[in-house]
């Protein structure tokens, strides 16, 4: 600076407070600029998220509507069974009444003993069922959360050692009673062996 020359300390003041209120003005330029982007993303991601939850929604209706029809449908063709089965088991009475009629006491008593073996088949036959639709139950997992799905599948994989470990037992019991059924046939045929010796040698006495 020269020599003499008076320094205007207001202009530099000035030109300073200038400077910082331009950077201020810059910053919060920015900040608002970033929480206008951060606002429309934050819309974007709500949008995104209604989207999907109205097309989970939709998908869950469109699946309880097939299940609906699926179950509709079952139930119509076990009614129908059911009538044909009733149908046919009305035709073979009707038959076997006019049969009774013609052939007498003799056959309709043989005919009862057929249809007792056969009342007692078809009663296993519905304790079966009835224990296979027990155990066999349908799942409902579409709601179910990735936790949810593990707990159900580690229950699953348990019943199913339990059933394996049953049916091994089961296995092994049938084969020991097999091979006592086996052993006790060898000795019923060695003590036949001996006693038919033995009266063989007694008759040449």
């Amino acid at each position: 600076m020269p020599d003499g020359e008076k320094v205007d300390f207001d202009d530099i003041h000035k030109k300073r407070q200038n400077k910082d209120l331009y950077e201020l003005q810059s910053l919060i330029d920015a900040h608002f600029e970033c929480r206008k982007k951060e606002e429309e993303e934050l819309i974007a991601l709500k949008d995104r998220i209604e989207k999907r939850r109205a097309e989970r929604a939709e998908q869950k209706r469109v699946r309880d509507e097939k299940d609906k029809e699926r179950q509709a449908r079952r139930e119509a063709e076990r009614q129908k069974r059911e009538d044909a089965d009733a149908h046919r088991k009305a035709e073979d009475e009707a038959k076997k009444k006019i049969a009774l009629s013609n052939m007498g006491s003799g056959y309709s008593s043989h005919l009862q003993k057929i249809d007792q073996k056969r009342g007692k088949k078809q009663t296993e036959r519905e304790k079966k069922k009835k224990i296979m639709a027990e155990r066999c139950k349908p799942l409902k997992v579409d709601d179910f959360s990735e936790d949810k799905l593990r707990e159900k599948a580690k229950e699953l994989w348990e019943w199913l050692h339990n059933l394996e470990a049953i049916k091994y037992d089961h296995c092994e019991s049938l084969k020991r009673q097999r091979y006592e059924v086996i052993s006790l046939r060898n000795r019923i045929d060695e003590l036949q062996k001996h006693s038919k010796k033995g009266a063989a040698s007694r008759r040449r006495k």
